[in-house]
């Protein structure tokens, strides 16, 4: 009987291991694959979280990263925070039963706006990252690849 308990105990340990390694395979640095935003996706207390790492500066009103700040924010004491370095994307959930990423949140900096989120990987490696309005299909996508770079120029 122990040997049994052992095996079901080992079995659920493997599943859980394999589960969290798929899961993880979204950390990372990741570039659009238009070339114009590049994110780093971490993990914080169970979810998975994205901050901005670089952006095509020529791009919107045509200020250097380092000066572009957060100015179509709804909470006027976000309004100066700058762009660079922004969480925009936070609470997302490993689905491993449909190997999505999903129930999350992403952050619009030129609208000001929260969108639901949710992300999967493409058989290619692709990361596809949707934010939507109540219903998945009422949104838009954005396509990024894996990217060793940690530091970004224009591209």
């Amino acid at each position: 009987m122990p040997a049994k308990n052992l095996i079901l105990i080992l079995y659920f340990c493997f599943l859980n291991v394999n589960a969290q390694s798929k899961a993880d395979q979204v950390l990372g640095n990741w570039l659009a694959t238009d070339n114009s935003v590049a994110v780093g996706v971490y993990k914080s207390n169970g979810e998975y979280k994205a901050r901005i790492l670089w952006f095509d500066a020529s791009k919107g009103s045509g200020k250097p990263m380092h000066a572009r700040l957060d100015y179509q924010n709804p909470d006027p004491k976000l309004r100066k925070r700058k762009i660079i370095g922004m969480e925009i994307l936070q609470g997302l959930v490993y689905n491993a039963h449909h190997h999505v990423w999903e129930k999350g949140r992403i952050y619009d900096a030129s609208s000001g706006r929260f969108w639901d989120s949710s992300v999967n990987l493409t058989g290619d490696g692709l990361l596809k990252v949707r934010g939507f309005w109540k219903f998945k299909w009422v949104g838009k996508t954005m396509t990024f690849k894996k990217t060793n770079h940690s530091k970004f120029t224009k591209l």
